[in-house]
């Protein structure tokens, strides 16, 4: 890893002008690690920085001041014009397996880690900027962000906390005043992003391709900390971190299932280890429900396809796990021993996920108990699903009205191409739901608050995007923001959001920031 020059290295500066005055309250650990984790260098300035949205709730939750974020001061600090006081700029290294295919440095190459706040939780979460200029990782790549993948994962990623899904989140979004070239050339913008870390698999590999076993070490040691305290309290506290990062993904990877939710690039630089959605991309939320959705122009095979989400997880946990291998040693006495250790974790991976899956579909379809045949039940309206075309997102939310009561049915039987298929299974549904003691009312209820009315449907996404992009047309965004911040609501007026794209509205394909 080359060094960055001297005159990049972080002087903290106090700002004092008109206005309230911004303060983040930095309370940097990662910048404590050894020199080789990453690259200390500033954000590069952009010509005429312009705010676009500074998310306001989740700067109260930090313990900032939205006004001070969108003043002056506060717009030019999150365009990377100025280094807040306290900050420490960092650009991460990392490594990761991209489609399969393992490159030993990719990093933060556009990305730039100010540092880390503890939020009024109690939690400790890091602010990062995202297309703030050219790092020492960035593989002769401009830095940079376009706006339209900016405002996509400001909006997906906002929908996601809606929705309940662990994230990481969008402070804020600011336009830079200049133009990026991709296929063509489009304005620029830098996300203010908000996580729990960005600690990667992809983080461990990078050490691991080294055989740094001290690297490797001292990243679990941090991990552990921050995320898994729990662990270190284990005689076997790495292998604990393990269990703990399997779990959580396994968990993760569920809710995206329960909503489908599509990531799109799944390579294991983009896996956290602290169990968040993290790089969102090409990402979309499927329509129709068919296991093989793909959105991502990018994957070709439908490696990360909706269907085969839980698989690419653990083949990236399995990564991990290999990574972690020289510490699993040192716990189990030997190499032989280290492996069944690791193959033992893995292995709880599939049980973890699908039993929360079920429980999940459960809950979506108004069942409080569980029965035998509850799987078989789930899985034949999957299937018919499938078959019928039916749109997943409305077919579980119209499922509430029909659990309300028999005048409900005609909605959902709407969505099947045979409506037949649906009245045909609802018969064993309606039988399941009579062994229960919950009342119609109280479970409709219930099922209203899992199953969405909205999710950021990709071409209101789409065009929320378009509007920005090709007229500066910012309404659009925060329309759709407002609707998504809301998912499980139904608000009258709003429905052409909860509506399905039309033939000629449908996008079949999303695209990679970079």
């Amino acid at each position: 890893m080359s060094s960055p020059d001297v005159s990049t290295v972080v002087q903290p500066v106090t700002y004092s002008s008109d206005g309230p005055t911004v303060r983040f309250g930095f309370e940097n650990t990662y910048a404590r690690l050894p020199e080789r984790f990453y690259a200390r260098l500033n954000p590069m300035p952009v010509a005429a920085p312009q705010l676009v949205k500074v998310n306001a709730e989740l700067a109260r939750s930090m313990g900032l001041d939205p006004e001070a974020l969108a003043s002056a001061q506060g717009v030019e600090i999150l365009a990377g014009n100025r280094v807040a006081e306290g900050a420490e700029p960092l650009a991460l290294a990392y490594a990761g397996h991209q489609f399969g295919h393992f490159v030993p440095q990719l990093g933060d190459g556009r990305a730039n880690l100010l540092g880390e706040v503890v939020g009024r939780d109690g939690v400790r979460y890091d602010i990062q900027l995202k297309g703030s200029g050219p790092t020492p990782f960035s593989r002769a790549g401009d830095g940079r962000a376009a706006l339209g993948p900016v405002l996509r994962e400001y909006i997906v990623s906002e929908a996601m906390a809606a929705l309940g899904v662990p994230t990481a989140r969008a402070l804020a979004a600011v336009t830079t005043g200049t133009r990026v070239l991709r296929e063509t050339a489009l304005p620029g913008a830098v996300l203010t992003r908000v996580a729990a870390s960005h600690i990667r698999v992809g983080t461990f590999q990078y050490f691991a391709a080294r055989r740094d076993t001290d690297g490797i070490r001292t990243l679990a040691n941090y991990a552990i900390a921050r995320h898994y305290p729990q662990a270190a309290q284990s005689k076997q506290p790495y292998r604990a971190l393990l269990d703990g990062v399997i779990g959580r993904q396994a968990e993760l990877i569920a809710q995206w299932m329960l909503l489908g939710f599509i990531h799109g690039v799944m390579n294991t630089d983009n896996t956290s280890i602290s169990g968040e959605t993290i790089d969102y991309g090409p990402c979309a939320f499927m329509e129709a429900y068919d296991p093989g959705t793909v959105f991502s122009s990018i994957d070709t095979n439908g490696r990360y396809a909706y269907g085969n989400q839980p698989r690419a997880a653990l083949w990236n946990l399995a990564r991990l796990a290999e990574a972690l291998l020289p510490l699993l040693e040192e716990e189990a006495g030997s190499e032989e021993a280290a492996m069944a250790s690791a193959q033992e974790a893995l292995g709880a991976f599939e049980p973890h996920y699908e039993a929360a899956r079920i429980a999940g579909l459960r809950r979506k379809l108004g069942l409080f108990t569980e029965r035998e045949g509850d799987a078989a039940l789930i899985e034949n309206l999957l299937e018919r699903m499938g078959a019928n075309q039916a749109d997943f997102t409305l077919t579980f939310r119209r499922l509430c009205d029909a659990a309300a009561g028999p005048e409900g049915d005609g909605g959902v039987r709407a969505l099947f191409a045979d409506p037949e298929a649906y009245s045909s299974w609802a018969v064993g549904w309606q039988r399941r739901l009579e062994v229960e003691s919950v009342s119609a009312e109280v479970r409709a209820a219930a099922m209203r608050k899992t199953n969405p009315a909205f999710i950021p449907r990709n071409h209101m996404v789409e065009a929320a995007l378009n509007a920005a992009v090709s007229r500066q047309d910012f309404k659009p965004f925060e329309q759709l923001l407002d609707v998504v911040a809301r998912p499980y609501e139904d608000r009258p007026g709003l429905e052409r959001y909860a509506a399905p794209a039309r033939p000629e509205e449908y996008v079949s394909q999303t695209f990679c920031g970079t």
